[in-house]
């Protein structure tokens, strides 16, 4: 029971939870003191729907982005869309994008990397004419595989790119450089299918647009401007499932459950699931040793 035991002398002797003395209690003994440090969801994180809404616009941002990215490709596949006006509003997008960043940023960040804005000009100038170089190649280099097979692959790398991506959170499996390397892959994947290697240049160049800077805007506007960013996130959300309703309206039906799903179930779910969360903690958990490190550095 959970009572003292009388010991021979006819005294009450109190259960101590201490290994290295005889005690006259069973082993799995325990007294109303054992469960005074017990401790319930200690880590537990209190959510806010609409925050968790707010930062899931992330997921929604990047799904957007592969979205528009492969009807693109569909209209200049077609022949819908010119190479050399796709051309003319990616780069009038990206000054504008880099005007409204430095804005945003207000300096800041220039100061601190120490990078010039004619550094800016020569960096996009030669990535334009290596690119534009080397577009020739870019056309020819997959000839021998077939075209379900650049399809299949095209698919996988953007699938890769959205796992990969990094949405803000702390985990083993987040690497921005792949993320990139295997959307940029997957955009040279499918610009090999193009008609003419002007074709192949655009597309990479959108690629580098959509991907890199596009994503680094973003950031920004978020940490910068939250309202601003909610705007862009709903008008560049509107502007995916428009451009996909041209080409499926079954797809866009699809991918708009899609976005609802992860912007308004997925965090309600998060929520709602939180309120079954019951982690005890206590006396009997692994020690956690604590070594103050620095003296090691010293």
């Amino acid at each position: 029971g959970m009572c003292p035991n009388p010991s021979l002398t006819g005294t009450v002797e109190h259960w101590q939870k201490v290994l290295y003395k005889r005690q006259p209690f069973p082993d799995n003994y325990v007294d109303q003191s054992f469960l005074e440090k017990l401790r319930k969801n200690v880590h537990a994180r209190k959510y806010q729907y609409w925050a968790v809404v707010f930062e899931s616009g992330a997921v929604i941002q990047q799904l957007c982005s592969v979205c528009i990215f492969v009807v693109i490709w569909w209209y200049m596949d077609v022949g819908l869309l010119a190479p050399q006006w796709l051309f003319g509003v990616g780069l009038m997008t990206s000054l504008v994008g880099y005007v409204l960043f430095d804005a945003v940023d207000s300096g800041t960040g220039r100061n601190q990397s120490g990078r010039t804005r004619w550094a800016d000009l020569k960096n996009t100038v030669v990535f334009v004419a290596f690119t534009y170089g080397f577009s020739p190649v870019l056309k020819t280099l997959t000839e021998s595989i077939s075209t379900d097979t650049i399809y299949a692959m095209s698919a996988l790398m953007l699938l890769g790119h959205l796992i990969f991506y990094d949405y803000g959170a702390n985990a083993a499996i987040v690497s921005s450089t792949l993320s990139l390397n295997v959307a940029i892959f997957a955009s040279v994947c499918l610009a090999s299918r193009l008609p003419r290697s002007l074709h192949a240049f655009v597309m990479v160049t959108f690629a580098i647009q959509i991907f890199a800077l596009w994503p680094m805007l973003q950031k920004k506007l978020k940490a910068q401007t939250p309202y601003c960013y909610v705007v862009v996130t709903l008008l560049f959300a509107v502007s995916a499932l428009v451009g996909l309703l041209t080409i499926s309206s079954v797809g866009t039906v699809l991918f708009a459950l899609l976005l609802v799903s992860i912007s308004c179930l997925c965090p309600y779910c998060l929520i709602r699931l939180q309120l079954f969360k019951d982690n005890i903690h206590g006396p009997w958990d692994e020690a956690e040793i604590k070594e103050d490190l620095s003296r090691f550095l010293m």
